[in-house]
């Protein structure tokens, strides 16, 4: 037995004759009887109590904690008791990752997860549990399946923590029965030169170096924004994306690229051309800001995009009156009366560039690993996953390397 089961009522006292007798004790007869107490694996007295005539559930609850213990299974049931939100929120604060990247993680959690399973105990978590608030997610307006899904990775990471921690056995999210939200399966379709084009010509034109920067360098918008001086290398043709502007809780700040590293970028001379033309009409502006979070240290940096008032380009204001209007005039998106707003224009956005750039190096045989570096991304599977089917096809190029390998001539197929 893991501990032993003391009973309330009664005491043990010397008799007359000296030997032990069973006596009432100052407690008989009210509150709970019986007290089962074990000794936990890291040294600590854990008990709880039961009410008379309930003897035989607290020897059946310490032979579970000791069965536990056996299989190296225990919780401790007061730590436990740590609700979802209370678990998370210390998790968070441990995390190693970069604080915009805590902030964002933050804020998926308490706007989608928390509301649902935020106030149930860690350790009493059931794959049931999950299934709810995948239900809840996916009837959600305005949460799309990949959205869905990086909450639901956000989840599955805190309770795997609660595993680690031993707060829960098992995590709920392995099972069976839980299947993650999938991803969108609409593939990228994308501009046409023409199309990248016309959005250029018919943007203000502060703003039109930014079209080139995005489709010839594959710049997010954020790394665009945030791109300075500092970034060109003329001479070496090359592109240093060190920076990107972010806005943590509605503020923004200079942070590192995505996935929280720097790289290089080839700096095609046409791009060359139209950024030093932009530079000559609209000359750098410093701009300082914190860096990271709103909190951090105030970094400075001459930006090549500015807004007409020579601040930083907010993201929102730039979507809304100068993106759209020109996606709407070469018939991207709907026109507007005026004062009426734009509809969403989610997959004309000026990530379209980046599949563009994308696009174009697939198109001309560069490989998966090289467009994956240039763009920034975790790694090359992520690429893969994304623009697999912009590659150009390869049975073409199998047959006429094989025929050539047999010193066949190759016999062009024509169909049926």
């Amino acid at each position: 037995m893991a501990g032993h089961v003391q009973d309330r009522w009664f005491k043990v006292e010397p008799g007359p004759d000296g030997k032990p007798v069973k006596v009432k004790s100052d407690r008989h007869g009210t509150g709970m009887r019986y007290r089962a107490r074990y000794v936990a694996p890291d040294g600590s007295e854990k008990s709880k109590s039961f009410p008379d005539r309930k003897k035989r559930e607290a020897d059946q609850w310490l032979t579970h904690i000791e069965a536990d213990m056996s299989r190296g299974q225990y919780i401790d049931p007061g730590a436990a008791r740590i609700t979802f939100r209370q678990y998370a929120e210390s998790w968070l604060e441990t995390r190693t990752s970069s604080p915009t990247t805590r902030v964002e993680l933050g804020r998926r959690l308490r706007l989608h997860a928390y509301p649902v399973i935020g106030s149930r105990s860690v350790g009493t978590f059931r794959p049931e549990h999950i299934r709810q608030l995948l239900a809840v997610l996916e009837a959600k307006p305005g949460v799309s399946s990949s959205y869905a899904r990086t909450i639901y990775a956000d989840v599955r990471s805190v309770l795997s923590a609660a595993v680690d921690d031993e707060l829960l056995i098992r995590n709920p999210c392995s099972a069976k029965s839980v299947r993650a939200p999938k991803a969108d399966s609409s593939r990228v379709v994308p501009w046409t030169p023409v199309q990248v084009l016309g959005v250029r010509a018919a943007l203000e034109e502060r703003y039109r170096a930014a079209v080139d920067v995005g489709a010839g360098c594959g710049l997010r918008q954020g790394e665009v924004f945030g791109l300075a001086e500092d970034a060109l290398d003329f001479e070496g043709r090359t592109l240093h994306v060190v920076r990107q502007i972010k806005h943590v809780e509605g503020r923004p700040v200079f942070a590192l690229p995505k996935c929280e590293k720097e790289r290089d970028v080839p700096l095609p001379d046409s791009v060359a051309g139209a950024l030093k033309a932009h530079m000559g009409i609209c000359k750098p502006v410093e701009v300082t800001l914190p860096w990271g979070t709103p909190e951090g240290p105030k970094v400075s940096a001459r930006l090549l995009f500015t807004n007409p008032g020579g601040g930083i380009v907010w993201r929102s204001n730039f979507n809304a009156h100068d993106w759209k209007p020109a996606l709407a005039s070469i018939g991207l998106i709907p026109e507007v009366e005026e004062g009426q707003r734009y509809a969403s224009a989610r997959v004309h956005g000026m990530h379209a560039l980046r599949h563009f750039y994308a696009s174009v190096l697939l198109d001309s045989g560069e490989s998966v690993k090289a467009v994956s570096e240039y763009m920034g991304h975790a790694d090359p599977a992520m690429t893969l996953r994304v623009y697999a089917h912009l590659m150009p096809n390869s049975r073409e190029r199998s047959r006429r390397a094989i025929d050539g390998a047999f010193g066949m001539p190759h016999v062009e197929d024509h169909g049926p």
